[in-house]
C-alpha cells in the first residue's frame, strides 16, 4: 500500500502534475478537419454499440440463443487476443500511450465480421417468419442482413483509413470472424439448441427466468399478439369489476 501512495506521489511530482494515460478501448483518432475521418471514427464506435445492445437483450429477454450468441462475442474476443500474442505484428502508425498493443488480426473487423455473420446464418436459418406477405418477409430479412454487412464493411475501411491497421490486419481479422461465426453458428444450432429445452428446466435458469424460444417462429409477432391478448382480458375484467351506476 505504501509502495503504491509513494508511486502516485513520484507521479504526481513529475513536472508538477499527474500523467494521464487515455482509455485507448474508446478512444479514436482522425485528421483534423477530415469529414470522411471523423465519419469512420464514429463507426469504430459501433462494436461498443452492439456491445450495450447484447447486454440489454440479455438483461430483458434472457433468450439462450441470445446468450449463447453473446457467450461467442466474448469468445471470439479473447480468440483475437491470442492471436495478436502470437503473430506479434505492430500497427502500421505508432500513436505513443493511444495504442501500444499488436494489430494482427483486427480486433474490430473480427468483431464486427463475427457478428454480421452469425445474423446472416440467423436470419436464413433460424429466423422464419409466419406472414401471408413473403415480400415483406423476405425485404426484413434483407434489411436487416445487408445493413450489419455494410456495417462490417465501413468499420473495415476505417480501421485501414484511419491508419489503425493494415489492409492485411483487416482482412485476416474479418476472416477469422467469418470462419469463428460459422464455427459457433454450427455449435449452437446443431448442439445446444437440442439441449435448451432441458436448459430451462434447471432451477437456476428458473430462477433467473431464463427461457428458450427455438420452437416460436417469430418471437415479436408471438410476444405482440399475447400482451394484446392478456391487456383486453384485463380491461374486460377490470371493467366488469367495476360498480354500475
Amino acid at each position: 500500500m505504501e509502495e503504491e501512495v509513494s508511486s502516485i506521489s513520484d507521479t504526481m511530482q513529475l513536472n508538477g502534475e499527474i500523467e494521464w494515460q487515455p482509455l485507448a478501448l474508446t478512444l479514436v483518432e482522425y485528421p483534423k478537419g477530415d469529414g470522411i475521418g471523423k465519419f469512420f471514427a464514429f463507426i469504430s464506435l459501433s462494436p461498443f454499440g452492439i456491445g450495450a445492445g447484447f447486454v440489454t437483450l440479455v438483461l430483458f429477454r434472457r433468450d439462450l440463443h441470445t446468450i449463447a450468441f453473446f457467450v461467442g462475442t466474448l469468445v471470439n474476443e479473447v480468440l483475437n487476443i491470442i492471436l495478436k500474442h502470437i503473430i506479434c505484428e505492430a500497427r502500421p502508425l505508432a500513436r505513443g500511450h493511444l495504442y501500444n498493443e499488436y494489430g494482427m488480426p483486427s480486433s474490430h473487423a473480427q468483431f464486427v465480421w463475427f457478428f454480421s455473420i452469425y445474423v446472416l446464418y440467423f436470419v436464413a436459418i433460424r429466423l422464419h417468419h409466419i406472414n401471408n406477405n413473403s415480400i415483406i418477409s423476405a425485404l426484413w430479412k434483407g434489411i436487416i442482413v445487408s445493413g450489419c454487412i455494410s456495417l462490417a464493411v465501413l468499420v473495415s475501411i476505417g480501421r485501414v483509413y484511419l491508419h489503425y491497421h493494415t489492409s492485411s490486419q483487416v482482412i485476416v481479422g474479418a476472416l477469422v470472424g467469418f470462419l469463428f461465426a460459422t464455427l459457433w453458428f454450427a455449435l449452437v444450432h446443431r448442439v445446444l439448441t437440442p439441449l435448451f429445452p432441458h436448459l430451462v428446466l434447471l432451477k437456476v435458469c428458473e430462477m433467473l427466468m431464463i427461457r428458450d424460444t427455438t420452437l416460436i417462429p417469430n418471437v415479436m409477432w408471438f410476444e405482440y399478439t399475447t400482451t394484446r391478448q392478456e391487456a383486453r382480458a384485463r380491461g374486460r375484467k377490470m371493467a366488469a369489476l367495476k360498480p354500475a351506476q
